[in-house]
Formats: structure tokens, sequence, C-alpha cells
């Protein structure tokens, strides 16, 4: 069973991975466009920024935390907005420093919570390491959008697996974006490593099947990549659609990516 402290550790090198991405670029790649409608570089730390900082403070301050989120059960994309204007007004340099820090202080806070105990989110308290994945979940997403702006090829690792396991807690956010019934029975995800390892999460006996390359599965349920561009099999009528839905993250589900939108191969 995965610890708290293992997925810390893994968000860790994860947070770092994106911050070397960006370290060395200058004023004016940091004002660059990524895939995502809008989204400059700038932008897409920014909001890992805030992300980190609404963590760190559910963990140590759930009071600062619910009044920090009060506007967003109200007005989720105004709350997102708000957010990027508040911390993409940093010069890069400075932003660099406050990704870090906000996210050494949101691991060093999840990390202190008492086991057994959960902490408040957006929508229902969570434990600390569902939490740090969901984390890994955002860094995973937004540093895709990083790298593919600047035509990096990020290598994948058996990091992944936090995603993957989150992605199977999360399986019906797709359905709830779109205002679709999710199917009662679950579905089992068969998927090979970056290591050649083979995940499996879900009943053996499940009939909705999703295999293929876990690196593929976590740019699908991240929406940067189109199920066009991955070698992803679906087994089962309800899995087969939900390739076409899946997110792993509440809210509107975006644009996504259209077929054959990267010339490179996946990732």
């Amino acid at each position: 069973m995965t610890t708290t402290n293992e997925v810390l550790e893994d968000l860790a090198a994860d947070i770092d991975e994106v911050a070397r991405l960006v370290e060395g670029l200058d004023d004016a790649a940091w004002s660059g466009s990524t895939p995502a409608p809008g989204w400059s570089i700038a932008d897409q730390i920014a909001h890992l920024t805030f992300i980190f900082t609404l963590a760190k403070n559910a963990a140590a301050a759930p009071d600062r935390f619910r009044a920090m989120t009060a506007a967003a059960a109200q007005d989720f994309d105004g709350a997102v907005n708000a957010a990027l204007a508040r911390f993409n007004t940093f010069p890069p340099r400075e932003l660099l420093a406050r990704f870090r820090a906000e996210g050494d202080a949101s691991l060093e806070a999840l990390a202190s919570v008492p086991a057994g105990q959960v902490v408040p989110w957006l929508v229902r308290p969570l434990p600390p390491a569902v939490l740090a994945s969901a984390g890994m979940m955002e860094v995973f997403g937004h540093g895709q959008d990083v790298a593919d702006a600047l035509g990096v090829r990020r290598e994948p690792t058996d990091r992944l697996r936090h995603l993957v396991r989150f992605a199977f807690l999360t399986r019906d956010f797709g359905y709830e974006a779109r205002g679709i019934t999710p199917p009662a029975d679950p579905f089992r995800f068969v998927l090979t490593a970056p290591s050649g390892e083979v995940w499996a999460v879900g009943p053996e006996d499940a009939a909705q099947t999703v295999s293929g390359p876990a690196h593929d599965f976590c740019l699908l349920v991240t929406r940067r990549r189109h199920r066009d561009d991955l070698g992803l099999t679906a087994t089962g009528g309800d899995a087969e659609a939900w390739l076409d839905i899946a997110q792993a993250y509440r809210g509107p589900a975006g644009e996504g990516r259209t077929p054959g939108q990267f010339a490179q191969a996946v990732g």
C-alpha cells in the first residue's frame, strides 16, 4: 500500500522537474503561449502556485483555506482567473521562487497531518495522500503544457502510478462535467508502467477495461492528448465511450486537444 510519504516524495520530484523546465527561460519566453488556449507559461506556473497555496492552507490553516475557497463555490472559473491575476503579475524569477516555496510548504503541511486525519478540500475532505495525488495530476497536466510549449519531451517515470490510482478514484468526473449518469459497474485499468511493470487497478472480473501504456493513460485523463493519438484500448461499450470524456479533475472539461495536434511522439 502506498504511503503518504511516498506520494509526497514523488510529488516533490515532479515539482522540481517542472521548475527545471522554466528556470532558464528569459522573460519573453515566460509570456509564450501554451497549448491551453489563452494560457501562457507564466499562467501555468501561477496556477500551480495557487494550487499549492490552497493545499498548504487546507492542511495547516483550514479556516484560511475555507475563506480562500468561498468564492470558488459560487464561481469556479472566476476563482481560477482571480488566482492567475494574483500570481502571474510577479516577475518570472519571483514567480518561480514562489512556485518552489509554495510547493515545498504544501508538502511539509501535508506531511504533518496526523495519521488517519483528512483535510478540507474543494468538494469534500480528502486524506493527505489523495490530495497529494491530485497535486501530481495538476503538475503532470500543466507541466505537459509547458513542455509542449517549449518543444520538450519529458521522460515518463513510475511516479505516474499515483496519477493512475487517482484517475481510478475520479473515473466519474468526466460524466459529471457533462451531466451524464456514470455506469454503475467499476472499470479495470491494466496499464504498462514506464519501467515495464504492469499496473492493474479495479476488479479482476470487470467487464469494462482500459489497457495500454500508463503514460498515454495519464495524458488522456489530463486531456493533454486526444485519444486517437494514444495507444489505449477499451473493452466494453462503456469503457470505449469513456475514452472520449475521461478527465481526472473536477469542473469544466476544457477544449482538450485535437487529433494529430502534436507532430512528435506522445509525451
